[in-house]
């Protein structure tokens, strides 16, 4: 999938909604192309408590409801509309999901996406998967 198609997924679901005095949603939406191309989606949740969650947690989780963790391709967009690379949590979350996915590629850019290895460069060895 072009990149253009997967930040087109994601784009319609900012929204940045406050639910209560303490809970917004949907500041940042994701998108993720499966193995087998399908795509889910997902929304923050941000909470004054500090539970909430990341847009790609969310995706992750719609992911989940299938029999593969395996991530092809992801994106992230803020309520503006830019691109954001994942946080250092969801950067852990996405490798410990299935370690294949650190050649998952992420998209930075329209025109850019890089591996997710190169995000993650420092691994002191590969866990089996």
């Amino acid at each position: 999938m072009e990149n253009q198609a997967l930040i087109n997924a994601a784009m319609p679901l900012r929204e940045d909604l406050k639910r209560t005095d303490s809970v917004h949603t949907g500041g940042v939406a994701s998108a993720i192309e499966a193995e087998d191309e399908s795509i889910y989606t997902g929304v923050c949740i941000d909470a004054a408590c500090g539970i909430g969650f990341c847009a790609e947690h969310s995706a992750i989780a719609e992911l989940a409801k299938t029999k593969s963790m395996r991530i092809k391709k992801i994106v992230a967009v803020n309520w503006d509309g830019g691109i954001l690379p994942p946080c250092g949590r969801c950067r852990e979350l996405i490798y410990e999901v299935d370690y294949r996915n650190i050649d998952t590629r992420v998209v930075l850019s329209p025109n850019k996406d890089v591996s997710f290895g190169e995000l993650l460069p420092m691994r002191w060895q590969e866990p089996a998967a």
